[in-house]
């Protein structure tokens, strides 16, 4: 199912399930009555075979018994006769329950088959269920304010002019969608509101909020949203970039323990050397899950710590090698250099790495966390973002302005304090939790 229908299955129930399920069932229908009468075929051989079998068995005993001679001499080979007679008869009997076993074996095996696949697609369901209750839950505070003002919206409406479009821009900047976003929207939802005819505040309603999906779904086009990993290529080095505060370490714990559990070996580096506790921060994270961290010393250059963190890496043949580093302003072109310092370690020894560099962003800053992305970008070549801290903000329609403006994948978003709750970005159900509930 592609991510337009998961949507629209969600939230705006379009899709008849009885419907689906008939379809589902029908070829399944049609293949039992398929293997019903190939199966019966053989029985209709089987039969025929066994009928001319005992004619012919009749017509040989009939035709001895005509010509019985009445010598004792010639009456011994009867016995062998009927020896042969009873073979013939009972070679028949003997291979059906073969055959029948055979058949019932493979009947059992597609039953079987069937049944695999049936709980693979349960198990399968269950995770997309908890999936997306997670951001139902994560983006509860960006659902209930984007909520109230589109609700509030609507209150006041009174017909689709002007006038309600230049609201709806307002609602939408107002909802860190973001200006450029925002103008964009406004324009193509004018035009869409023109060819669906649409009048009241429910078709209003839905209208908007398709329209926002599709352009996410757009602005994400061709972006690989998942994490890099090639299981030839070890170390893969992901290296974690931000502000102080963005949450760089608490994300490179929780990654570092989801690794661990996937039963991938892992690594961290304390490049961060600058911020007081920022070291031992990471060292706790790294006695919790469970994996080694290497450290420098005090105001060591951050690159150094790189470099002997990825030589082990190489050395110990590990999965993953994650480096946290300082937070830095993206304004501050010292730091900014300091920041290429260290990709440029990396690549000394490891020429394709780093597989990410990934820019954490603190979600309830809004806006900012745009602005943020952009500067980043323009001096260090990023390939995916992270936001966190959604589950506490109600700023999460900055996604749709970093997806439509940035045109680059979020990679992972924090949506809530469990290192569990660090989840994997999913468009579908990024967009059924922020809209959940509004249509």
């Amino acid at each position: 199912m592609g991510l337009f229908d998961r949507i629209k299955k969600s939230l705006f129930g379009k899709k008849d399930e009885d419907e689906e399920e008939k379809k589902e069932e029908q070829p399944k229908q049609e293949e039992e009555e398929k293997q019903e009468e190939e199966s019966a075929e053989p029985e209709k051989e089987e039969s025929a075979e066994e009928t001319a079998a005992t004619e012919e068995s009749e017509a040989e005993t009939t035709s001895e018994a005509e010509n019985e001679p009445t010598s004792e001499t010639e009456v011994e080979p009867e016995p062998q006769a009927t020896e042969v007679e009873n073979s013939e008869e009972s070679e028949p009997v003997e291979e059906k329950p073969a055959e029948e076993k055979t058949h019932e074996a493979e009947s059992e095996t597609e039953e079987e088959q069937p049944a695999e696949q049936e709980n693979d697609e349960e198990k399968s369901s269950d995770e997309e269920d908890a999936q997306e209750k997670l951001y139902e839950k994560g983006l509860e505070k960006t659902n209930k304010g984007f909520g109230a003002r589109l609700n509030a919206f609507f209150a006041r409406f009174r017909s689709v002019d002007e006038d309600f479009f230049d609201d709806l821009e307002d609602l939408l900047i107002e909802s860190d969608v973001g200006f450029e976003t925002a103008e964009q929207l406004t324009d193509e939802l004018r035009e869409e509101a023109k060819l669906q005819n649409a009048k009241s505040r429910d078709d209003l309603k839905q209208v908007i909020v398709e329209k926002l999906v599709d352009l996410y779904d757009q602005g994400g086009q061709g972006k690989d949203e998942k994490l890099a990993y090639d299981p030839d290529a070890k170390p893969n080095v992901y290296l974690f970039v931000g502000v102080n505060g963005a949450g760089k370490t608490t994300t490179i714990g929780k990654l570092a323990k989801r690794f661990k559990d996937e039963g991938k070996s892992v690594i961290l580096a304390a490049a961060d050397t600058f911020r007081a506790g920022a070291v031992e921060q990471l060292e706790e994270w790294g006695k919790r899950v469970g994996v080694p961290v290497v450290t420098g010393k005090e105001k060591a250059d951050p690159a150094s710590v790189v470099y002997d963190a990825t030589e082990r890496a190489i050395k110990e043949q590990a999965d993953y090698l994650l480096v946290d580093t300082a937070g830095r302003l993206q304004n501050k072109k010292n730091l900014m250099a300091e920041l290429e310092k260290i990709q440029r370690t990396i690549k000394k020894l490891l020429p394709e790495q780093p597989a990410e560099t990934l820019l954490v962003l603190d979600g309830s800053t809004g806006q900012n966390a745009l602005l943020q992305a952009k500067d980043f970008d323009k001096t260090t070549k990023l390939t995916g973002l992270v936001l966190t801290k959604l589950d506490g903000s109600s700023k999460g329609g900055v996604v749709l302005a970093i997806r439509n403006e940035m045109k680059l994948p979020v990679k992972l978003v924090g949506l809530g304090e469990k290192a569990e709750d660090l989840a994997d970005f999913d468009a579908a159900n990024y967009a059924i939790g922020l809209f959940h509930g509004l249509v």
